[in-house]
């Protein structure tokens, strides 16, 4: 994949400008090379005079699986069978990739026999799609990201396990498009950026698991998800091309299905590594040392909300009171003003560097042309004070772009005229736990290769005192009845605007693209 190591050689530079030194130190230097370059695939042949019979095939999803699946190969694990969480069944590790939106993808199977897919990870939306049967999807082949990565298209009539849900499903949220009880059920998502959608059909499969223990026990889950056949916008080209999977509240979504099915303690968490590799974990409900604060929940339209009460930019402090959505498949934090005004105004006065000239290519409007003496302490820390008093520490605020002719840097944080979201970026550096049955956020600084060795996560079963954010699913409510009022939703029913829009995707998209150019 080219502009993923390309942006990963791109870092490399940066992170010894901005990185750690040591004072009069000795240097040493080694040449490094990927574990499946060139160079070491020659030394495998002159040496065993054999090539490895398993060596993948670049591109492939064997390929992605081994590069990011390093932290059960380099570390054992000492889980009981009844407390280890569940993962997908090629692992649980997730990739970033630069050259599809910078969200994190994993690879998933579904079906009988499997078929897999590398999708988003969102906890920004609930439903869970795939490209199926299509009439309009992203191009498998002549594309930019075709010739990187391996496109599945999901067929019901090839998998001995697929059924399609029908209207009178309690998940069918479009019955008034049914044109009976028993035909078939639709689904329609629209995106707010970029006419960017999804509709089809609902269907009914097996999502191949794998307990995260010595064991590694297979587990078929029965999920609904979208047979998505047709698509329009920027999962045509730069983001999700390969489908999405919604990790919110509603009862459609996956983490809900595995908790109603008694597999899982209704919580799961995300690793985001500052190398771009992750995890994911169901039914991980964290540790008693995490920092944690409660999700502001809307019972008919639950998303993962929470609220912040003070900003820490370098030595200033700044009351607030306002609330955000936590959303894995947003690249970037956005926030509206004042908070955004006095976030970035108070971060530019801390700033010894120039700033840098507006460019239209680039979304940040705080950016700054790099110093050669830059580094990494110059630059104003950054904290928020969540609801409860504990405190998140946003370990990367900047983004570095080049240009032809310059290195700039800037605030990764776009103003928004909506809502507030602390994307993606700013969870860099933790271990994410949406714990859906206490209602909290928990997170805590964390090295995604580091596997702890208990978790305490009791796998019991489901219980009938659901939550009610949980218990107010898309059965509950008719969302179609009430998509024609999200334009006019205030920040206080920021839960229904999310499930419509899908807010995972809607600032970012429009910027990603003009950001590749820039690498």
């Amino acid at each position: 994949m080219q502009p993923f190591f390309k942006f990963i050689s791109f870092l490399l530079p940066i992170w010894a400008v901005f990185g750690p030194t040591c004072n009069g130190g000795r240097i040493f230097s080694f040449q490094m090379h990927h574990r499946f370059s060139d160079q070491v695939k020659n030394w495998s042949i002159s040496t065993s005079k054999l090539l490895h019979s398993h060596w993948p095939v670049k591109g492939s999803f064997e390929y992605y699986a081994v590069l990011a699946h390093r932290d059960q190969i380099l570390r054992g694990r000492r889980l009981s069978d009844a407390n280890a969480p569940f993962t997908f069944s090629d692992g649980n590790s997730t990739l970033r990739i630069s050259s599809l939106g910078f969200l994190h993808y994993t690879t998933v199977q579904l079906g009988t026999p499997g078929m897999k897919f590398m999708v988003a990870l969102d906890t920004g939306s609930d439903l869970f799609w795939v490209p199926c049967d299509c009439s309009k999807c992203a191009p498998t082949q002549g594309s930019t990201y075709a010739s990187e990565f391996e496109l599945s298209i999901y067929n019901p009539e090839f998998s001995s396990t697929s059924k399609n849900v029908t209207c009178n499903n309690s998940l069918c949220a479009h019955r008034n498009r049914c044109p009976g009880t028993f035909s078939n059920c639709p689904y329609s998502v629209s995106y707010v950026s970029a006419q960017t959608s999804t509709s089809g059909i609902l269907v009914e499969d097996v999502l191949h698991l794998t307990r995260e223990d010595n064991h590694h026990e297979s587990v078929e889950a029965y999920v609904t998800f979208g047979c998505g056949q047709v698509q329009s916008g920027s999962f045509l080209d730069i983001a999700a091309p390969n489908g999405l999977f919604g990790l919110g509240m509603e009862k459609i979504s996956v983490p809900s299905v595995l908790s109603r099915d008694s597999l899982t303690a209704d919580s799961f968490s995300m690793c985001f590594g500052r190398d771009g590799i992750g995890r994911i974990s169901f039914g991980d409900n964290g540790s008693p040392d995490q920092e944690e604060t409660p999700f502001n929940v809307n019972p008919s339209h639950p998303t993962y909300n929470i609220t912040v009460t003070q900003i820490r930019v370098g030595t200033t402090l700044t009351d607030v009171d306002f609330t955000a959505l936590f959303d894995s498949g947003t690249s970037f934090t956005y926030l509206v003003d004042p908070t955004y005004t006095r976030l970035s105004e108070n971060f530019h006065s801390q700033i010894r560097d120039r700033r840098h000239p507006p460019d239209s290519r680039i979304p940040f409007e705080y950016c700054y042309d790099m110093s050669p003496d830059a580094n990494a302490s110059l630059v104003p820390s950054m904290s928020l004070r969540m609801k409860g008093g504990s405190h998140f520490t946003v370990y990367d605020p900047i983004i570095a772009i080049s240009t032809q002719n310059e290195l700039v840097y800037c605030l990764a944080v776009v103003r928004s005229t909506e809502m507030n979201i602390i994307g993606q970026n700013f969870m860099t550096g933790y271990r994410v736990v949406f714990d859906r049955e206490k209602l909290v956020l928990g997170w805590k600084k964390f090295d995604c290769y580091d596997i702890e060795d208990t978790y305490s996560i009791p796998v019991r079963p489901h219980s009938t005192s659901v939550p009610p954010a949980v218990a107010a699913g898309v059965g509950n409510n008719s969302i179609a009845d009430s998509e024609t009022e999200t334009s006019n939703h205030s920040l206080g029913q920021v839960a229904l605007l999310s499930y419509h829009s899908c807010t995972s995707l809607r600032f970012h998209l429009r910027f990603l693209l003009i950001l590749f150019l820039l690498l």
